[in-house]
């Protein structure tokens, strides 16, 4: 419906140069949340629920070829006509710089034309320096921009993606149509990291919040959602784009669906009493606001 996104400024763009603001959800660890890695999944999540983006967290790659469960959630985005995170999910990506180059080449090559496509190349970095994400973001980059595809690129920040001020301060310049992940979770995160995401925008990078939760960091507990409200408002406010955490049935207070869910309705149809707290919340809000 956007056609191919571009960024210019801190604002992700549209084929008609208009802001975009994308809303939708998160996929759990691909490796752990299987029954939803299906074509049915997604046709639910875009036609019912009215996500505008899906992200598929990869992970275990290098362990298990997930090439056929990837290709399966994001040729069902592209029939659905939404779009699509390819994200890679690790906290240690820059220890297997290679591989991930490989993996990024060969998605680019083969969904280079397509529109729906995003790249996500580096969830989460945990301990890692600014500089040290940069240098294997620019690797990974360099591979994709060979092949030929100019999809929009999602790039990781330090401190599990909270660093968006100091990735503002030595920005990718080598490279264009980049954005800078912001992941945040309601209960723990509030004024100082809104402060840090817009220090980050005034100095013109564009941000995309890739994953973000209703409850505190670990994922479990604390359900906050009048700080997830105050959280909506900002990126609103900002037109940023956002996938929430997740779309799985794993008993704590981020997952969307209630327990045993994945193995008696993986693909719906989800009725108030299949959600959970948060998972009401969440889809209400994009439902409403898509």
């Amino acid at each position: 419906m956007y056609g191919a996104l571009h960024v210019q400024g801190n604002r992700i763009l549209d084929k008609d140069n208009n802001p975009v603001q994308l809303k939708g959800m998160s996929l759990f660890w691909s490796q752990w949340s299987t029954a939803f890695y299906n074509a049915k999944t997604i046709q639910y999540l875009a036609k019912t629920i009215q996500c505008t983006v899906v992200r598929a967290a990869i992970g275990d790659y290098l362990i298990n070829d997930r090439h056929e469960q990837i290709t399966t959630v994001i040729d069902a985005a592209i029939a659905n006509n939404i779009y699509v995170i390819i994200d890679w999910h690790a906290h240690d990506a820059v220890d297997h710089k290679n591989e991930v180059r490989e993996f990024f080449i060969s998605m680019a090559t083969k969904y280079k034309n397509v529109a729906n496509v995003i790249f996500e190349i580096y969830n989460e970095p945990e301990n890692q320096s600014w500089s040290e994400i940069k240098t294997y973001a620019e690797t990974i980059i360099h591979g994709i921009r060979q092949t030929g595809a100019n999809h929009l690129i999602i790039v990781g920040t330090s401190t599990w993606c909270q660093d968006v001020d100091i990735a503002a301060q030595d920005r990718i310049n080598d490279f264009t149509n980049i954005a800078y992940t912001l992941h945040f979770y309601a209960g723990s995160h509030r004024d100082e990291l809104r402060l840090k995401a817009q220090t980050a925008l005034n100095h013109g990078i564009a941000i995309f919040v890739t994953e973000w939760g209703t409850c505190d960091a670990s994922g479990n507990g604390n359900l906050d959602l009048q700080k997830s409200e105050k959280w909506i408002q900002f990126m609103n406010s900002n037109y940023l784009s956002w996938c929430n955490w997740s779309v799985n049935d794993k008993d704590e207070t981020t997952s969307a669906l209630k327990s045993g869910i994945s193995s008696s309705k993986p693909y719906g149809p989800w009725h108030s009493d299949d959600l959970t707290e948060s998972g009401r919340f969440v889809f209400q809000k994009i439902s409403d606001e898509n």
